[in-house]
């Protein structure tokens, strides 16, 4: 079995592969969320360098902002994916990221992978660790930052807080293990 993951969920891939049967991961870059326009073509190159290795190929991430362009290439190369919108929702379960994005719109939400690369992956590609002033203009709608964390680790804990002031938004810390994340992906696995 193929499983293309983004590179923000390798480790939590890994993490639960000692219960899945037999299987290659391959990732794409995470700094993809920043064009996912590249995503669909980015996933089709590993497709096509793997052709005839695998049985079968899952997809370990969310639309990411692909306007359903993964979807249709689920539908046209016979492949499966994780339930729901956002990698978020691996975590929670589908119906209380849901239930969270009713409760408050406006919430930007982290993981250990984004609590552990929040420079790399958000101030440094949008200018806000030289132009602060554009905070306004990427994140005034929000209200909130939750941190949905998969381990416990209290350096992660004290980075995602610290993201959340660097933003300026009120700090939740929603801890959710792998439970949702690693019962979906054995499902698809079965």
């Amino acid at each position: 079995m193929l499983i293309i993951a983004c590179g923000a969920l390798a480790r939590e891939v890994r993490a639960v592969a000692d219960q899945l049967p037999n299987f290659t991961l391959r990732c794409f870059p995470a700094t993809l969320h920043n064009t996912p326009d590249r995503i669909v073509p980015a996933i089709t190159t590993i497709l096509d360098d793997t052709v005839g290795q695998h049985d079968r190929t899952i997809l370990a991430l969310g639309d990411c902002g692909t306007g359903g362009a993964l979807d249709r290439l689920c539908t046209a190369r016979d492949l499966q994916r994780l339930p729901g919108a956002h990698c978020y929702a691996f975590f929670t379960g589908v119906t209380d990221f849901d239930d969270m994005m009713t409760e408050e719109l406006g919430t930007f939400f982290l993981t250990d992978f984004l609590a552990r690369q929040f420079d790399a992956m958000v101030m440094r590609p949008l200018g806000l660790d030289r132009k602060p002033e554009l905070r306004d203009m990427y994140f005034g709608n929000y209200k909130r930052l939750v941190f949905l964390s998969q381990t416990e680790d209290a350096d992660l804990l004290a980075r995602a807080k610290a993201a959340a002031v660097a933003l300026d938004l009120t700090f939740e810390h929603r801890p959710t293990g792998l439970t949702p994340f690693a019962r979906d992906l054995a499902r698809l696995a079965a």
